[in-house]
Protein backbone atom coordinates (compact mmCIF):
# COMPACT_ATOMS: atom_id res chain seq x y z
CA UNK A 1 0.00 0.00 0.00
CA UNK A 2 1.23 3.43 -1.27
CA UNK A 3 2.18 5.90 1.86
CA UNK A 4 -0.51 7.96 0.16
CA UNK A 5 -2.96 5.61 0.60
CA UNK A 6 -1.88 4.42 4.17
CA UNK A 7 -2.22 8.45 5.16
CA UNK A 8 -5.95 8.68 2.74
CA UNK A 9 -6.89 5.85 5.38
CA UNK A 10 -6.27 7.47 8.59
CA UNK A 11 -6.94 10.72 7.46
CA UNK A 12 -10.96 8.75 7.08
CA UNK A 13 -11.09 6.94 10.23
CA UNK A 14 -9.73 10.28 11.49
CA UNK A 15 -12.37 12.15 11.02
CA UNK A 16 -15.24 9.37 10.97
CA UNK A 17 -14.61 8.87 15.22
CA UNK A 18 -13.65 12.76 16.12
CA UNK A 19 -17.11 13.63 14.70
CA UNK A 20 -19.18 10.03 15.96
CA UNK A 21 -17.44 11.44 19.54
CA UNK A 22 -18.42 15.12 19.13
CA UNK A 23 -22.19 13.86 18.31
CA UNK A 24 -22.31 11.40 21.60
CA UNK A 25 -20.75 14.25 23.57
CA UNK A 26 -23.26 16.25 22.41
CA UNK A 27 -26.70 13.86 22.37
CA UNK A 28 -25.27 12.71 25.61
CA UNK A 29 -26.12 16.05 26.99
CA UNK A 30 -29.41 17.36 25.81
CA UNK A 31 -30.73 15.87 29.27
CA UNK A 32 -34.34 17.38 28.20
CA UNK A 33 -32.76 20.15 26.90
CA UNK A 34 -33.41 21.85 23.44
CA UNK A 35 -30.52 20.36 20.91
CA UNK A 36 -30.12 24.23 20.15
CA UNK A 37 -29.32 25.00 23.77
CA UNK A 38 -26.53 22.34 24.43
CA UNK A 39 -23.45 23.39 25.10
CA UNK A 40 -21.43 22.57 22.01
CA UNK A 41 -18.35 24.61 21.78
CA UNK A 42 -16.01 22.90 24.18
CA UNK A 43 -16.94 19.54 22.98
CA UNK A 44 -16.25 20.72 19.32
CA UNK A 45 -13.21 22.61 20.09
CA UNK A 46 -11.93 19.19 21.70
CA UNK A 47 -12.99 16.98 19.37
CA UNK A 48 -11.11 19.20 16.39
CA UNK A 49 -7.67 19.61 18.71
CA UNK A 50 -7.50 15.92 19.13
CA UNK A 51 -8.62 15.19 15.52
CA UNK A 52 -5.12 17.50 14.62
CA UNK A 53 -3.33 16.40 16.94
CA UNK A 54 -4.46 12.35 15.65
CA UNK A 55 -3.57 13.23 12.46
CA UNK A 56 -0.01 14.55 13.06
CA UNK A 57 1.04 11.71 15.04
CA UNK A 58 -1.02 9.34 12.34
CA UNK A 59 1.10 10.55 9.72
CA UNK A 60 4.90 10.77 11.41
CA UNK A 61 3.57 6.63 12.83
CA UNK A 62 2.85 6.16 9.00
CA UNK A 63 5.99 7.85 7.50
CA UNK A 64 8.11 5.71 9.96
CA UNK A 65 6.27 2.32 9.02
CA UNK A 66 6.74 3.44 5.71
CA UNK A 67 10.02 4.19 5.82
CA UNK A 68 11.53 1.24 4.22
CA UNK A 69 9.14 1.41 1.50
CA UNK A 70 10.36 4.82 0.66
CA UNK A 71 8.61 7.83 0.67
CA UNK A 72 8.98 8.86 -2.69
CA UNK A 73 5.88 10.95 -4.17
CA UNK A 74 5.40 10.41 -8.04
CA UNK A 75 2.95 11.89 -11.38
CA UNK A 76 0.37 9.38 -10.11
CA UNK A 77 0.66 10.48 -6.33
CA UNK A 78 0.47 13.91 -7.35
CA UNK A 79 -2.46 13.50 -9.60
CA UNK A 80 -4.42 11.44 -7.01
CA UNK A 81 -4.11 13.76 -4.61
CA UNK A 82 -5.43 16.65 -6.88
CA UNK A 83 -8.58 14.57 -7.45
CA UNK A 84 -8.65 13.75 -3.66
CA UNK A 85 -8.19 17.21 -2.83
CA UNK A 86 -10.51 18.78 -5.40
CA UNK A 87 -13.46 16.69 -4.21
CA UNK A 88 -13.07 17.43 -0.65
CA UNK A 89 -12.77 21.04 -1.04
CA UNK A 90 -16.38 20.81 -3.08
CA UNK A 91 -18.04 20.00 0.68
CA UNK A 92 -15.66 23.17 2.31
CA UNK A 93 -17.50 25.55 -0.40
CA UNK A 94 -21.30 23.62 0.54
CA UNK A 95 -20.42 24.58 4.05
CA UNK A 96 -19.28 27.76 3.86
CA UNK A 97 -22.60 28.59 1.29
CA UNK A 98 -24.63 26.27 3.90
CA UNK A 99 -23.67 28.38 6.88
CA UNK A 100 -24.09 31.31 4.94
CA UNK A 101 -27.83 30.82 4.14
CA UNK A 102 -27.68 29.67 8.02
CA UNK A 103 -26.78 33.37 8.78
CA UNK A 104 -28.90 35.33 6.94
CA UNK A 105 -31.66 33.21 8.29
CA UNK A 106 -31.04 34.44 11.37
CA UNK A 107 -30.33 30.95 12.14
CA UNK A 108 -29.25 29.49 15.81
CA UNK A 109 -24.93 29.87 15.91
CA UNK A 110 -25.53 25.97 17.29
CA UNK A 111 -27.00 24.93 13.52
CA UNK A 112 -24.37 27.20 11.99
CA UNK A 113 -21.61 25.52 13.87
CA UNK A 114 -22.35 22.17 12.98
CA UNK A 115 -23.33 22.87 9.70
CA UNK A 116 -19.82 23.74 9.42
CA UNK A 117 -18.39 21.00 11.30
CA UNK A 118 -20.27 18.46 9.56
CA UNK A 119 -19.07 19.61 6.06
CA UNK A 120 -15.25 19.42 7.29
CA UNK A 121 -15.99 15.76 7.89
CA UNK A 122 -17.67 15.41 4.91
CA UNK A 123 -14.58 16.87 3.17
CA UNK A 124 -12.08 15.20 4.70
CA UNK A 125 -13.89 11.88 4.56
CA UNK A 126 -15.11 11.97 0.96
CA UNK A 127 -11.73 13.35 -0.17
CA UNK A 128 -10.26 10.39 1.25
CA UNK A 129 -12.26 8.06 0.32
CA UNK A 130 -11.86 9.21 -3.90
CA UNK A 131 -7.89 9.01 -2.96
CA UNK A 132 -8.10 5.26 -1.80
CA UNK A 133 -10.81 4.38 -4.15
CA UNK A 134 -8.44 6.11 -7.33
CA UNK A 135 -5.30 3.81 -5.57
CA UNK A 136 -7.67 0.47 -5.80
CA UNK A 137 -9.17 1.12 -9.08
CA UNK A 138 -7.19 3.76 -10.74
CA UNK A 139 -8.07 6.81 -12.78
CA UNK A 140 -11.00 6.90 -15.55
Amino acid sequence: MAFEEKRAWAMAIIAVVGYAAYVLVILSRVDGWPLTDVPYADAALWTIGIGIVAGIVSGIWTGIASRNDGLQVDERDREIGRFGDHIGQSFVAIGGVSAMVLAIAEADHFWIANVLYLCFVLSAVLGSLAKIMAYRRGMA
